[in-house]
């Protein structure tokens, strides 16, 4: 796929036109006060899995509306805590699969938690977290649903639920809890960014390709899925722009940059057709911490760095909180 956005000193220089709620900040804190009216009641339970360099439990922690959320946690073999922490979030369609595909942050010496995403988790990796609540008529798939009300939107108990997984694993003794980092691809990326903005106290985040972004840009030039379950609700509920352009603006990764404090490593493939380049830097541009970093894949698409991007994450993260 060749260049199809702005040209990359356009891009280190743009700046999103999203919107700002009067009420944002107020939204999140009700939010997530709500969210915390309901026990945490983190579960960790030892799993045999044949493998012997890491330790693994099965997790279960009350997020949104007290409903249960599955996740992995593991750590090295013994490990003798407190150890820093990673918390990783899922792609778009994607569950917290099996715990050996999370072999890499605890080989390095990292505690790790590994969230799954409600109500997904039949695309590419398996997942284990319904989703009980309904919505009014939506399009196939994730982007719409509840989408007419910030108050009924999907993401707002994805979030809710990501913000508990942080919580989570600062009750586990192994961990220390002053050193929790986030990360996540694509959707994952998203989440991150809300994470960074609802919890500053996060030591660092690691976003990559982050997805819900700069969303009046993305719905209108992204030619693929899943930003197009967006443009084509609209194209059916033609009346419904505006209601839904403001329901979005509480979910957009660049007004969650905005209040964000932690170090951070983003990631963007710069021939990247389903997360445009121009939406990852409105974040990157918007984001408040002071210590950033974009690491630029030239020719790569939505994969951005893969697997090549582990190793600049650990070498990075290492410079700041060890491990």
């Amino acid at each position: 796929m060749p260049y199809s956005d702005l040209p990359l000193p356009d891009l280190r220089h743009y700046v999103s036109s999203v919107s700002e709620p009067d009420d944002f900040d107020d939204f999140w804190a009700a939010t997530l006060s709500e969210t915390r009216s309901h026990e945490l009641a983190p579960v960790f339970s030892p799993v045999v899995t044949g493998l012997v360099t890491v330790d693994v439990y099965d997790v279960v922690f009350q997020g949104w509306a007290g409903q249960p959320v599955r996740a992995w946690f593991l750590v090295p073999a013994n490990a003798e805590g407190p150890l820093p922490c990673v918390v990783q979030y899922q792609g778009y369609g994607g569950g917290r699969g099996l715990p050996h595909q999370w072999l890499y942050w605890p080989s390095a010496g990292y505690a790790y938690l590994v969230m799954d995403t409600r109500g997904q988790g039949s695309g590419w990796s398996v997942g284990e977290t319904p989703d009980p609540e309904g919505s009014a008529p939506a399009h196939p798939g994730y982007m719409t649903r509840g989408i007419g009300d910030p108050a009924t939107y999907y993401y707002r108990r994805v979030f809710s639920d990501a913000v508990r997984a942080v919580e989570t694993v600062r009750q586990h003794p192994l961990v220390d809890r002053a050193k929790v980092a986030v990360t996540g691809g694509s959707q994952g990326g998203g989440i991150t960014l809300a994470v960074s903005g609802l919890l500053p106290d996060v030591v660092a985040a690691m976003p990559e390709v982050p997805f819900l972004c700069d969303f009046p840009r993305s719905i209108r030039l992204t030619p693929k899925d899943p930003y197009t379950e967006i443009s084509r609700y609209l194209k059916v509920h033609r009346s419904e722009v505006a209601r839904v352009e403001r329901t979005l603006s509480y979910f957009d990764g660049v007004n969650f940059a905005r209040r964000a404090a932690a170090p951070a490593l983003f990631s963007v493939g710069l021939m990247d057709e389903i997360c445009l380049p121009s939406t990852v830097y409105g974040a990157y541009n918007a984001y408040a911490g002071a210590a950033k970093h974009m690491e630029e894949y030239e020719f790569n698409n939505h994969e951005g760095g893969a697997e090549a991007h582990l190793p600049v994450q650990q070498a990075w993260l290492k410079a700041w909180i060890g491990g």
